[in-house]
């Protein structure tokens, strides 16, 4: 028998190419699970072979614990027990019995082919998990495998396979078999199941690499990108900073009429892409941001980071956005928690306080007085409020507070959307040379000279197209574009 698993640990590891000590472990666990079926109780077996003579011997353990953590009799003993003390045990120490060994039969010896057959497949899974682990973080090819209600398998090739869960496509994608795609590579460990190989493409870093593919100047590290916020399948924002002043950062990532920014966007499914020019300064990085919202003021707490923000009150709905999507992604892009507001702080001013919580957040006056005698005597203050603010009043429990806040922001940018409302309808974009605020009537006569009739056609030009028509440098021919381009990115 000792001969015979000598020959088996001999002849598995040359074919399976593992280490012998692989191969007694997993003989080890088979003859430890046929001793078990000797007990009509559960208990915990551990075999010892020796690997030079293939003696093995059996062993019933239990784990010496302190009273606080017994509980088990079958696997626990306690540290103040007989047992233990007079083996001079101590907490976390493992007393052993000898009990009979099991044959190392046809039951052991098939036992033992599952538990090598399943650790040469977590070791080939390994060594692949190993040779992809330089790419972990950087996008990559696969194709569609399989396809489930709760992921997609894709085949990398070289024996890889990496799963996608559905949370972590965009919003509406469906692939069948075959489809070839893209995603950012990560490893996961799993319970039972050790590390895994996994894809994703709603990440921020699958725009940051989307760009590097499109933007040979990101690439080339000329252009960084400093930050990413997004909201996977409908909207993204990044700050881009150059670090060649020559280079407009903005304009190298739009590319020709938007042609750069467009592939990123068709990749991800028609996502918004806002480009913004990175400001080490906070307050500098928001306005950039936020625009075309003018921002009036903005007032930072270092202690909290927070910053309070007022827009002008025509802007505020367009800052905002719909479900506060653009607020919000403003504030993971700068790395501040925001606080918004219109000039006039209390929108309500066309109606009294209690009317104006009656109208706008559907409250019956009953709790609008309740509100008001606490201080929430606006919808823009009970928006800004925490759930704990609310608990305070009577009869308001978690729940109910939450939904007067949720309610309260919907209706905040209800209000502000009613106040673009009566404004005149906006008018066309001008695609004028003359509605460009940075050209005087002499550059537009240049320009116009040289077949450069509209704002379109200029913001075609790339600066050193531009420089020798204005006779300027390269670093004002680009602010000009710049101006000529805003509607791209508006």
């Amino acid at each position: 028998m000792n001969e015979e698993i000598l020959t088996i640990a001999e002849s598995v590891s040359n074919e399976k190419d593992l280490p012998k000590e692989t191969i007694f472990e997993a003989i080890e666990l088979a003859l430890a699970s046929a001793a078990k079926k000797k007990f009509t109780e559960e208990v915990s077996i551990k075999v010892d072979i020796d690997p030079e003579t293939g003696d093995y011997m059996s062993f019933r353990t239990w784990e010496v614990v302190d009273f606080e953590n017994y509980e088990e009799p079958n696997f626990h003993i306690l540290v103040d027990s007989d047992n233990a003390e007079e083996k001079g045990l101590k907490v976390g120490d493992i007393h052993k019995e000898p009990i009979d060994n099991p044959e190392f039969g046809r039951i052991a010896a098939q036992a033992a082919k599952q538990v090598i057959v399943q650790k040469v497949r977590d070791a080939e899974r390994l060594e692949v998990i190993k040779k992809f682990r330089p790419y972990l973080g950087t996008l990559i090819n696969g194709t569609v495998k399989k396809v489930t209600r709760e992921l997609i398998i894709v085949d990398l090739g070289d024996n890889a396979e990496a799963s996608l869960p559905r949370r972590d496509l965009v919003q509406g994608e469906i692939y069948r078999v075959g489809d070839r795609i893209k995603g950012i590579l990560e490893e996961s460990i799993r319970e039972n199941r050790g590390a895994q190989l996994v894809l994703s493409r709603s990440s921020k870093e699958m725009v940051t690499e989307l760009f590097k593919l499109e933007v040979p100047e990101i690439a080339e590290e000329v252009i960084q990108i400093r930050s990413v916020a997004r909201d996977s399948g409908a909207r993204t924002k990044i700050a881009v900073k150059t670090n060649d002043v020559r280079i407009d950062p903005v304009g190298a990532c739009v590319g020709m009429r938007g042609s750069r920014v467009q592939a990123v966007s068709n990749e991800l499914g028609n996502e918004r892409i806002d480009i913004v020019v990175w400001d080490d300064d906070p307050a500098k990085l928001l306005i950039n941001t936020l625009s075309p919202a003018e921002v009036t003021s903005i007032v930072m707490d270092d202690d909290s980071g927070i910053m309070e923000v007022i827009v002008k009150d025509e802007n505020l709905a367009l800052a905002i956005g719909r479900n506060g999507q653009n607020i919000r992604l403003s504030s993971e892009l700068v790395g501040w928690e925001i606080q918004i507001s219109g000039e006039n702080d209390n929108l309500d001013v066309k109606d009294s306080p209690e009317n104006a919580l009656i109208k706008y957040m559907g409250v019956d006056q009953e709790l609008a007085s309740k509100l008001i005698e606490n201080g929430f005597d606006s919808v823009h203050k009970i928006s800004q409020a925490e759930i704990e603010n609310l608990e305070v009043i009577e009869e308001l429990d978690s729940e109910i507070s939450a939904t007067l806040i949720e309610r309260a922001e919907g209706a905040l940018l209800e209000i502000a959307l009613a106040e673009m409302d009566d404004e005149s309808e906006k008018t066309e974009t001008d695609n004028s040379l003359e509605s460009i605020e940075s050209l005087n009537p002499e550059y537009i006569e240049l320009l116009k000279s040289a077949d450069i009739i509209t704002k379109e056609n200029l913001a075609d030009l790339s600066s050193d197209e531009l420089s020798p028509i204005l006779d300027l440098n390269e670093e004002e021919a680009g602010k000009i574009i710049m101006d000529a381009r805003s509607d791209w990115f508006n």
